[in-house]
């Protein structure tokens, strides 16, 4: 008997594998993404958020205290959505963990998401900009205000990224919202190691090509990996039902 590939409408990769060195001070005990928030773990927002958006199948790309995770995701979301875990053996880089993940995709795009930031766009605006266009990726960008942690990204008026610039003190800018659409078959295709930086080898150098889109949100966006944001966070997202309406 020959085993159907399933058809998922929408699938998510969620990086969670990192060791959360900054956020050590306020959660000693815990991976990053498990970080208590407004009374549930982080991860809860960013995989809620994607069920939401019609997501089917999530793959989890783990690494640091990935037990811990993998419980949590079972036992929360079994069920609900398809569940692929995945462990990462030695640390790969946000582009080697991507592209480890990508693997276990089932169809031709899918979305990246990292388990310790929240960027409440659209799926569907992300994936609505890119019919015409044959990219590698189109990634969401949040608009900003007096901000320096951040790099800064330079969109042409087709949507098309032109640069990245390094982190600055800005007064307005558009960053690097952190989740991503992305063509599986060019992703994989790209001369890559097995360890790389998804921001640096990937985004920074085919964005000179021509080949790297963004969509503008101003959706919610919150990263919690200082103690400053993670404190904000708990406040924010106390009354999430807000912060979710499209």
């Amino acid at each position: 008997m020959i085993e159907q590939t399933p058809n998922y409408k929408r699938e998510a990769l969620i990086l969670a594998g990192g060791l959360g060195t900054r956020l050590k001070s306020a959660v000693p005990d815990k991976p990053k993404c498990l970080a208590p928030v407004a009374g549930q773990p982080f991860l809860d927002f960013v995989v809620d958020h994607a069920i939401n958006n019609g997501v089917e199948h999530i793959v989890f790309c783990l690494g640091y205290m990935a037990s811990l995770i993998e419980s949590h995701v079972q036992e929360r979301y079994s069920g609900h959505v398809a569940i692929t875990i995945v462990l990462e053996e030695g640390a790969l880089g946000t582009g080697g963990a991507i592209k480890n993940g990508a693997t276990y995709i089932k169809g031709d795009r899918f979305i990246a998401l990292n388990g310790d930031s929240l960027f409440a766009i659209a799926y569907d605006d992300l994936e609505m900009s890119d019919v015409d266009q044959n990219l590698i990726a189109n990634i969401g960008l949040k608009p900003m205000v007096n901000f320096e942690r951040y790099g800064t990204v330079i969109l042409d008026d087709k949507g098309i990224i032109q640069s990245f610039l390094e982190k600055q003190a800005m007064e307005s800018g558009l960053i690097n919202g952190g989740t991503y659409l992305i063509n599986k078959e060019k992703f994989l295709n790209l001369e890559l190691p097995e360890k790389f930086s998804m921001e640096k080898d990937v985004l920074e150098v085919y964005s000179s090509q021509n080949q790297i889109g963004g969509v503008i949100s101003d959706a919610y966006f919150i990263d919690i990996g200082i103690p400053e944001d993670f404190e904000r966070a708990s406040l924010d997202l106390a009354n999430h039902t807000l912060i979710f309406q499209k």
